[in-house]
């Protein structure tokens, strides 16, 4: 079996367990410096992979489906039965029925109705259930003039958001906020709020089948190309969790860098920086996934030096391509604008639903430094602490200190929507709350820390 195999004398490294956890970027340049712009490593389970540092071998990767492909069954690895069921890559890498896994036709049929029903959204509409939702955030906490902007703020409003775009009734949006942070963070009740989204994301499909909306979900059955309803439930858990995860540290980001950095919030505070000037230089610098599992080589070629064997595994380093010395030479200088980053990926399997991202993030964040000017970290930075996967780094709280507040006169007044029945759920998926005792899950595996 060929494996990729370093030089001599230089072992490859771990993405995983203290080293890689403790200090991520110091690690990508230790790679760099060592291997050039495509490194081996090894992922959970000791096993082999190439990371992409490269901004220019990340694009070749990801823009190049028939050199690298994202069908996980290429995976040699697996397809020699080196990663069982329960192994940690297993809920990540398994074959699944979506876009994510495709290519070719059938990537081009799925991926075409998930675009063409998100292009249908009018983004002015997105942006007014984002300051809604905004508002009736803040205005939970304003008059304690204290908050936890991850907990109280980040974290939510994607997917109070995302709930209204698919098509949820009001109430669900907070019980699918809690099921989802349960089952990002793997606490013991992971299955169950895995259960519980199941279930509300399948009721939801047999009513807006009877009753379509102007939502995702009724989009998706509209489609010109038929889907299942398997493969629209399974889209449907798809953009929920991505958009939950990515956007939510998106804002988490911003909002730290906007707390520690006194240039950072004076050129935005003074005008010379925009607000989503500011969202693009964090996607350069903290993307909201540091590294994307993965690509399989389709046939032996050669990448950044490397000699790649077809079935090997590729993990695009998105946070480390947008480090590359061959496109950023000094790191203090801003790239306001500039959207050549890789924190979307690229090529055909690109992020269909950045716009969206970006608006939530852009929209949210102004709602938030507007209605608290003052809002100041509570903590010395020092303080601050992250969860670290193979595949993101969030931080897990940014408290703060700001005047204590009135409510908002728009926040409480829920925007005008469409009548629609409760979603009906069984006791057995009710929506959790957190447990004590944490337990890794699938979306453990695939976002969260240790």
């Amino acid at each position: 079996m060929s494996t990729p195999t370093p030089p001599p004398g230089c072992p490859a490294h771990r993405l995983f367990g203290p080293e890689a956890e403790a200090d991520p970027t110091t690690l990508y340049e230790k790679l760099r410096a060592e291997h050039g712009a495509v490194a081996p490593v090894l992922v959970p389970g000791d096993l082999p992979a190439w990371l992409v540092l490269g901004h220019r071998e990340n694009l070749d990767v990801a823009r190049t489906p028939s050199r690298f492909s994202r069908d996980s069954r290429r995976w040699r690895d697996m397809r020699e039965g080196r990663v069982p069921a329960d192994h940690p890559l297993t809920p990540i890498a398994a074959w699944q029925p979506v876009c994510n896994f495709a290519d070719g036709a059938d990537h081009e049929r799925l991926r075409g109705a998930v675009t063409a029903s998100l292009e249908r959204f009018d983004r002015r509409g997105i942006r007014r259930y984002v300051t809604r939702f905004s508002n009736q955030l803040i205005d939970a906490f304003a008059e304690q003039g204290r908050a936890d902007l991850v907990r109280d703020f980040a974290e939510p409003l994607p997917m109070l958001v995302m709930t209204q775009l698919v098509g949820m009734p009001d109430e669900y949006g907070p019980r699918l906020v809690e099921a989802a942070r349960d089952m990002i963070k793997g606490t013991e009740t992971a299955v169950a709020s895995n259960e519980y989204v199941t279930v509300v994301l399948r009721q939801l499909l047999e009513r807006k089948r009877a009753a379509p909306g102007r939502d995702f979900t009724s989009w998706l059955l509209e489609h010109g190309t038929p889907l299942t309803d398997d493969e629209i439930i399974e889209h449907l858990r798809l953009v929920l969790i991505a958009a939950f995860e990515t956007t939510a540290n998106l804002i988490s980001n911003t909002l730290r860098m906007v707390l520690t950095d006194s240039r950072f919030r004076a050129r935005l505070s003074g005008g010379h920086m925009t607000l989503p000037d500011a969202l693009e230089q964090v996607l350069w610098d903290e993307p909201p996934l540091t590294t994307i599992l993965g690509r399989w080589a389709t046939g032996d070629t050669v990448l950044g030096g490397q000699q790649i064997k077809a079935g090997d595994m590729l993990l695009l380093g998105l946070a480390a391509g947008n480090l590359d010395p061959d496109i950023r030479p000094d790191l203090t200088v801003p790239v306001h604008g500039n959207r050549s980053h890789l924190a979307f990926s690229g090529g055909p399997h690109e992020c269909p639903g950045q716009d969206i991202g970006r608006a939530i993030a852009d929209t949210g964040i102004d709602t938030l430094l507007s209605r608290l000017p003052d809002v100041a970290l509570a903590v010395d930075e020092a303080a601050l602490r992250w969860d670290t996967s193979l595949m993101s780094r969030h931080l897990t709280a940014l408290p703060v200190t700001f005047t204590p507040k009135g409510p908002s006169t728009t926040g409480a007044t829920p925007a005008p929507r469409e009548t629609e029945p409760p979603v009906t759920v069984p006791a057995s998926a009710s929506a959790p709350v957190a447990p004590s005792a944490p337990k890794r899950s699938l979306w453990a595996r695939l976002f969260g820390g240790r």
